[in-house]
Order: C-alpha cells, then sequence, then structure tokens
C-alpha cells in the first residue's frame, strides 16, 4: 500500500499532502492491478468500466488505510462528527448553543479597516453570477440538520445570508429558495450549490474565506464583481469578490 509521504525537497510548498499522496497512490495500484487482471487499458478505465475495476469495498479499503496511518477528516457540518467521531477531527464551536460566538477563520481571508463607506473587508470569494447591486442581509451560520428543519417550519428569517460548509448544497437545498444569499466555505461557481443559487436567482459567493463574521451582523457580499468562469479556475487567474461587515451584531 501507499506510504504516507510526500518529496517536499522535489515539489517544494506547492507539494500535495501526504495524505492526498496517499489516497492518489492507492487508487492508482488499484487501477494498474485491475487493468492489469483484466487485459484493458486506461481509455476503457476511464470511459466504460471504472465502476466495475473499482468498486466501494476499495474506497471503503483506501479510507481505512487511511485512519489506520493516524489521518482524521475535517469536518464540513457539524451531522458529520457524530455520525462518525473516530474518523473525523474534533469538531469545535459547532453547537446551536455556541453559534452566537462561532465564526469561520480562515487563513486565506483578505481582511482590511472600514473604508469611506463603513465597510469592513472580511473576507473574499468566487461570485457565482453576477448581479446589478451587491447583497446584503444578516449573516447566519446553517451547520446543522437541526436548524434546518427549524427553518422547514417556521421559515427563515427575512433578509438572511447564509453561511455555510462545502456540504451545504445538500444541507441546505429544502430552504435555499428563502435565503437573501449565500455564502459557502467550499466549492466552486460550477458546484452543485453554485447551479442551484443561480437558478433560484440567489446570490452566491463559493469557495469563500473569510473571518470574523458571526451570527446576526450585517454583511454585504460583492456580487456586482463578475462571475468566476471555468477558464478562470483552469488557468488559475484570480477572480474574487469581497465581503464586508458593516455592522456588529
Amino acid at each position: 500500500m501507499a506510504q504516507l509521504y510526500v518529496d517536499r525537497d522535489k515539489y517544494g510548498d506547492q507539494a500535495l499532502s501526504a495524505t492526498v499522496e496517499a489516497f492518489h497512490s492507492a487508487i492508482k495500484d488499484i487501477v494498474r492491478q485491475r487493468l492489469a487482471a483484466s487485459g484493458g487499458d486506461w481509455g476503457a478505465f476511464v470511459f466504460d468500466r471504472s465502476y466495475d475495476l473499482i468498486t466501494a469495498d476499495d474506497m471503503r479499503a483506501v479510507e481505512t488505510m487511511l485512519l489506520d496511518a493516524g489521518h482524521r477528516f475535517d469536518w464540513s457540518a457539524a451531522i458529520s462528527p457524530r455520525e462518525r467521531p473516530a474518523a473525523y477531527k474534533p469538531a469545535q464551536g459547532v453547537s446551536e448553543d455556541d453559534i452566537a460566538t462561532f465564526s469561520f477563520e480562515h487563513p486565506e481571508a483578505k481582511t482590511a479597516e472600514p473604508d469611506a463607506q463603513g465597510r469592513e473587508l472580511r473576507g473574499i470569494g468566487d461570485n457565482v453570477a453576477q448581479y446589478p447591486e451587491n447583497c446584503i442581509g444578516i449573516a447566519r451560520y446553517i451547520r446543522s440538520p437541526a436548524l434546518v428543519l427549524k427553518y422547514l417550519e417556521e421559515g427563515v428569517p427575512p433578509d438572511t445570508i447564509a453561511i455555510i460548509d462545502d456540504s451545504g448544497g445538500t444541507l441546505t437545498a429544502p430552504i435555499l429558495e428563502q435565503f437573501k444569499g449565500v455564502i459557502c466555505a467550499g466549492g466552486s461557481t460550477r458546484s452543485h450549490l453554485g447551479i442551484l443559487t443561480r437558478e433560484y436567482g440567489v446570490p452566491c459567493l463559493m469557495n469563500a474565506r473569510i473571518s470574523g463574521i458571526r451570527q446576526g451582523d450585517t454583511v454585504e457580499i460583492e456580487v456586482t464583481a463578475k462571475a468566476k468562469t471555468a477558464e478562470a479556475y483552469q488557468q488559475g487567474i484570480e477572480m474574487t469578490a469581497n465581503v464586508w461587515r458593516l455592522k456588529r451584531a
């Protein structure tokens, strides 16, 4: 099986993490073995037989290898560590009791002092669709199925700009139309959530890196910025929109 190792002398700071390297190596080993046994070629694997050659049991075996080596996954929604605590790093500050003081603190977040309009830069993200005006609303973290159920029964509070994880597209789909805007900490403009918000006409920033935004803050998302294109992702072109905090709750 693959070793948890990456040659940083060769690849430098841009090297893949040891875990990603191990995952890639393990999958490649399986593909090589199955292709050799079946007499197939790479084209047949990619376009025809991938589901036959790599099974769910194979993927579970790779995950077990990573867990046995000490890796623990980052959680993307509060439900993950509750269902499989042994596979996830401890989740802090995500309970409904703690949500009032919780905030994402992404190292890559861009921040700045208030501008002439009193807007304090608290992060950036990839704009899904361009709108004629920026979106201003109340920041609300939505991180659990229980809260989604509550909003289904009682309605989403007015002017909610939902701040969600990269799994939020599935978690919040039943109430997505009721949001004034969305800030998602993962994905891209071509992700499922990006497609849904664009179809519903809900302003959205994907792949957001924010800091210091708490429950109830008034925020503004720069959806007048150009939408990030597939070409920009492919070519590594930076096309970000700003997230400002206007007023602390």
